[in-house]
């Protein structure tokens, strides 16, 4: 099994989210769940990247060759797989993994993972799609989710094939 990771290319502000990244990356490693994510190595992908890698998980990078320069490209990842596009970056993860989970991150992260929830509401796709609610981060993004739902613009059952989790161990729960 491999789960896609989107998260940010970035530490954040709060230590625990690093500390929780790598948590995870460990425990994944650990359970022999492999990684599949942006193949960056900085940020807390490259955190997340690192610890799987140092704790002998597969983990398979996917860059946009216009990003390779830009974002740091890890040179250490079990795989690396270059595409010419975000569009393309996207699907071939979609493609690799059987599960997703986004982490804290920015707008790359909520367009990767909004993409494939609604790939999986449209039916595209059955796998497990899941936030990551480390340090109480998508609480608002919980609490919108649930607006949507009270204002009638997504069913009660989308909302609910969308994890939400705040341990490793609830990660492997849902996603099994």
């Amino acid at each position: 099994m491999r789960v896609g990771i989107y998260c940010g290319s970035k530490v954040g502000a709060n230590p625990i989210y690093a500390e929780k990244a790598m948590e995870l990356g460990r425990f994944l490693a650990m359970h022999g769940v492999g990684v599949v994510y942006g193949g960056s190595k900085v940020g807390l992908m490259g955190k997340v990247a690192d610890v799987v890698l140092a704790n002998g998980g597969e983990v398979i990078g996917v860059m946009p060759t216009f990003l390779e320069w830009k974002e740091v490209t890890h040179q250490g990842l079990s795989k690396l797989v270059f595409v010419d596009t975000m569009y393309e970056r996207k699907a071939k993860m979609i493609e690799l993994a059987d599960a997703f989970i986004a982490l804290p991150g920015g707008a790359g992260t909520m367009d990767e993972f909004f993409d494939v929830l609604t790939l999986s509401q449209v039916g595209q796709h059955t796998k497990a799609v899941c936030l990551y609610n480390i340090n109480h981060y998508y609480d608002f993004l919980k609490a919108h989710l649930q607006h949507t739902v009270d204002e009638g613009f997504m069913l009660k059952s989308q909302q609910g094939q969308i994890g939400v989790v705040s341990s490793p161990e609830e990660l492997l729960l849902f996603i099994n």
